[in-house]
């Protein structure tokens, strides 16, 4: 469509669990303002947004899709969110850059407790928000009231319903307007017909526009004195109210519809226009400094021939190609329509934009024309990861490349974390979740050509001694030349847990030259990454006692060499044992989740200290427990399985112990297996 001048652009982000119709309300949006002549659908793969393989195959959102539009003469930017929980993180990114949310729920009571962690993130950074109880045609006999009371009960703000439904039997066909009290009747992708109100659902409207007002007059005294001597409020007093409480994060007008069938899309529409905030309301709220030309990055995105693009909204001034950002120039300004992209000439206040080629722009950073101020005050944390694979590239010839794809990936997504585990000799990528990681595998195969496999990470165990012994080992080799010679008597001890490894010196009279000694303790070092069990041995101390030396085949190398024998004969005298970490995990829930999650924690051999109300979070749990390493790789797949999704914890390193038994044998066994193999 022609791009003609428009007053400041806005940004509103649709977000919600997982097929709540997200992606769904968009291509409606889009096709009721005129940006797609044809409406795609998720099933046909053709939506404008879930461009991607990933999203395609798995017919879900992945990743944000941007699309522009205009909107009786307004320019309109609409952020597709992913709904999973295990991509949270982006979704959370891109609310910073947003006006206003539309968040999506589908009208069934029983899901409500999935949007808890969304409304509160929302409340916390006081992002404006309006609930669109999507897919209303499948309501059957349950009431829209009951649906919002359900929703009510996990949102800190009030809940105003903005709309009353029209029923035909046990279907909704359309809704009244509780401000201006007009009735529509839904007419399946069209804009709905103006209807008189039944007169069978007048007192039902006028009970629910005075649950509305007595709602804003809870911010307005004015507005209270009118109720309290039952005169008519204005109705353009009332759309200011809505629009003023709506920007400061007080109330949550409800809307209903359908995406699907283009039911009250307009509706929202308007009511997204003449309710929500502008760009500059938004900045302000969000702190961002006075500094001209501003703009904020809320994605990398690493296109496969086009380089680095920074997503980014300007919050400020113009942005035109080859305009100097955060010391680094702009080499291109897009605007884009899912991976469509249109070079811009410039840029304006308001405006969602891809910026070419900022290399060293990070996701949340604040670009002006002085310099990258960093990442504000306000911008969320990075979760603690929870699900990990160690992966390897199928192709040994890749191993090289597939470091710095990894690292392209990590720079898009900041919820990925990769490490190198050399003391496990494994590359391990962390994230929010299985999906989350076979997400950032099908993309090294997809855009770096790198496939990569991926399985459970080994555990970190440790082994250690349980008893004291004294060794003497000599290393005599004669090979023509100088010889190689090396005499020691060793105490080998175990120390308390935790300690670590110590040497200790205690030669007297010389019998082994000092020259030689921190040699002793660098070979007895090199035995401990790999004691006798196959892991490495901790909480040991190694005492040099005696010894002999030859004036011409000693040597430091001979040294090393004959303190590494005498650990390899020493330890397993010793009574070596397996160690197992054991963490200190806490795990938060709804608390209609807690009697589940202390079954799951016994059943995983942990051991359960208690629970409590979780900070800041009504009618949530704090579960503490120890729990065995071994037992938390897929502790998130079972603990969303029974919390509805939204269970989540995090861990902290406690301590080692003993492991016996069966169990110890096993793992054992599997360790002289990897390394055989490897």
């Amino acid at each position: 469509m022609p791009h003609t001048q428009v007053p400041t652009a806005r940004c509103a982000a649709l977000v919600g669990p997982y097929l709540s119709g997200k992606t769904t309300l968009m291509e409606s949006l889009l096709s009721a303002t005129g940006a797609v002549t044809r409406k795609g659908s998720v099933r046909d793969g053709n939506t404008v947004g879930d461009a991607s393989a990933e999203a395609r195959a798995r017919q879900m959102s992945v990743e944000v899709s941007l699309a522009t539009t205009e909107y009786l003469g307004e320019r309109w930017h609409f952020l597709d969110c992913p709904g999973s929980v295990e991509l949270a993180y982006e979704t959370q990114c891109a609310l910073m850059a947003c006006d206003v949310a539309v968040v999506v729920a589908e009208p069934q009571a029983e899901k409500a407790v999935i949007l808890a962690p969304l409304l509160k993130f929302l409340d916390d950074y006081k992002i404006p928000h309006i609930l669109f109880i999507n897919k209303v045609d499948t309501l059957g006999d349950l009431r829209v009231r009951d649906v919002v009371q359900a929703y009510q009960a996990v949102s800190s703000r009030p809940l105003v319903l903005r709309e009353v439904p029209i029923r035909e039997g046990d279907r909704i066909t359309g809704y009244v307007d509780l401000v201006s009290e007009r009735a529509y009747h839904f007419n399946p992708h069209n804009p709905s017909d103006l209807v008189e109100i039944p007169a069978a659902l007048k007192e039902r409207e006028a009970e629910a526009r005075q649950e509305m007002l007595e709602a804003l007059a809870d911010f307005d005294d004015a507005l209270l004195e009118q109720l309290l001597e039952e005169v008519t409020p204005d109705t353009t007093r009332v759309y200011e109210d809505l629009a003023k409480d709506l920007a400061d994060d007080l109330i949550v007008p409800v809307f209903l519809g359908s995406a699907e069938n283009d039911g009250g899309i307009r509706r929202l529409l308007k009511a997204l226009r003449h309710e929500g905030p502008d760009v500059a309301a938004t900045a302000a709220r969000q702190g961002v400094p006075e500094n001209g030309t501003t703009v904020q990055v809320f994605k990398s995105f690493n296109a496969s021939h086009a380089g680095k693009l920074s997503f980014a909204r300007v919050w400020r001034g113009t942005v035109s190609d080859g305009v100097t950002l955060g010391g680094e120039r702009v080499s291109g300004v897009y605007r884009m329509m899912g991976h469509a992209q249109e070079k811009l000439a410039q840029a304006g206040a308001g405006e969602v934009v891809a910026l070419g080629r900022l290399d060293k722009a990070a996701t949340g950073d604040i670009l002006t024309d002085k310099g990258n101020l960093g990442k504000p005050d306000l911008w969320p944390e990075v979760p603690p990861p929870v699900y990990a694979l160690a992966i390897h590239a199928e192709n040994r010839n890749d191993e090289v490349k597939l470091t710095g794809a990894i690292q392209k990936l990590v720079e898009e997504d900041p919820a990925l974390l990769f490490e190198q585990a050399a003391e496990r000799g494994e590359l391990v990528l962390s994230g929010q979740g299985d999906i989350h990681l076979q997400i950032a595998m099908d993309r090294l195969r997809s855009k770096y050509n790198v496939a990569v496999r991926g399985h459970a990470p080994q555990v970190p165990y440790k082994e250690t001694i349980r008893k004291s012994a004294e060794h003497h080992a000599r290393f005599k080799r004669q090979t023509g030349g100088h010889g190689q010679f090396a005499d020691i008597q060793v105490e080998v001890k175990p120390l308390p847990r935790g300690e670590g490894f110590r040497f200790e010196d205690a030669i007297v009279g010389g019998v082994v030259p000092r020259q030689f000694i921190p040699a002793v303790e660098a070979g007895a070092r090199d035995y401990a990454v790999q004691g006798p069990l196959g892991f490495p041995v901790v909480d040991f101390l190694v005492r040099l006692v005696g010894g002999q030396y030859h004036a011409v085949d000693s040597s430091e190398m001979a040294f090393k060499t004959v303190a590494r024998q005498a650990m390899q004969e020493a330890l397993p005298k010793c009574e070596p044992v397996l160690l197992e970490p054991i963490l200190l995990v806490s795990i938060a829930v709804p608390a209609e989740f807690t009697p589940k999650v202390q079954r799951l924690i016994s059943g995983r051999r942990g051991q359960i200290l208690g629970f409590d109300a979780r900070p800041g979070w009504q009618g949530w749990d704090e579960v503490k427990a120890y729990m065995p390493r071994a037992e938390v790789h897929d502790l998130i797949v079972e603990l969303r399985s029974l919390s509805m999704g939204v269970g989540t914890y995090t861990w902290t390193f406690d301590r080692l112990q003993e492991l016996t038994g069966k169990m110890a044998d096993k793992a054992v066994e599997q360790r002289k297996e990897m390394l055989a193999a490897s």
